[in-house]
């Protein structure tokens, strides 16, 4: 008997799956509110809807409740989570701590090549919001901070920010439509600093940049109350 490990073909193992797609699916119309704050969802509703088995989007519906999106309460319903004002201000104290110590590496580590494909990516964002797309303009926004955090050497840590970060989402996709333009202009300010390899002023744009959804969430909530969970205040202003 051969000892030899037999392997599947590298273009089969990365295809994503039916519950990736159904993740993907379901993960997009929460972000966008197309499946807003408290709306109840049904295996047998959603499986029917897209044509599927049930256990994709069983196994959908558990990986989007470990992030946050929803809330999955046994033998009672499933429903879209309301928004945690405190899960938002969490995210943003991790990603501050995180984001601007990688930066600071970014100005020691980018290229010049590496400087180039992030100017291309502006380029897209630009694009998008010149077309008023926030779909794209909020994936190409994630992007740019995946990117800088993987071109970094320090994707590791996007890996944390990812898990930690979903109520965070929706609230800078309801901001898209009034702060886009200072998204962007900050991300030109921080990639200006990492090509001037000044890393106190783009740690200091990147905090000014994830610091913004403190002013942003207020105004947010206050035209979408019913989106937000009532819970008190536990989270430090820094």
């Amino acid at each position: 008997m051969s000892d030899m490990l037999h392997l599947d073909s590298l273009e089969h193992l990365t295809r994503p799956s039916v519950a990736d797609q159904v993740f993907d699916a379901l993960r997009a119309k929460i972000l966008a509110l197309d499946l807003p704050p408290s709306t109840k969802l049904s295996e047998v509703d959603v499986a029917r809807q897209m044509g599927v088995s049930r256990q994709p989007v069983r196994d959908a519906f558990y990986r989007l409740s470990k992030l946050g999106f929803i809330s999955i309460r046994p033998q009672r319903s499933t429903t879209v989570s309301q928004i945690s004002t405190n899960a938002v201000m969490q995210a943003r104290f991790i990603r501050a701590a995180i984001e601007a110590q990688t930066v600071r590496v970014a100005c020691d580590k980018l290229t010049p090549a590496d400087h180039a494909a992030l100017r291309d990516l502006l380029d897209l964002q630009r694009a998008a919001m010149t077309a008023k797309d926030p779909l794209a303009f909020h994936a190409l926004d994630d992007q740019f901070h995946r990117d800088l955090c993987e071109r970094a050497g320090c994707g590791f840590a996007w890996e944390i920010i990812r898990e930690n970060k979903s109520h965070m989402d929706r609230v800078r996709f309801l901001s898209l439509s009034f702060a886009s333009q200072d998204a962007f202009g900050d991300h030109v300010a921080i990639l200006d600093a990492i090509e001037a390899r000044d890393a106190a002023s783009a740690m200091s744009h990147m905090q000014l940049h994830l610091g913004r959804i403190r002013i942003q969430i207020e105004r947010i909530r206050a035209d979408n109350q019913s989106y937000f969970a009532t819970e008190v205040p536990c989270i430090p202003d820094s």
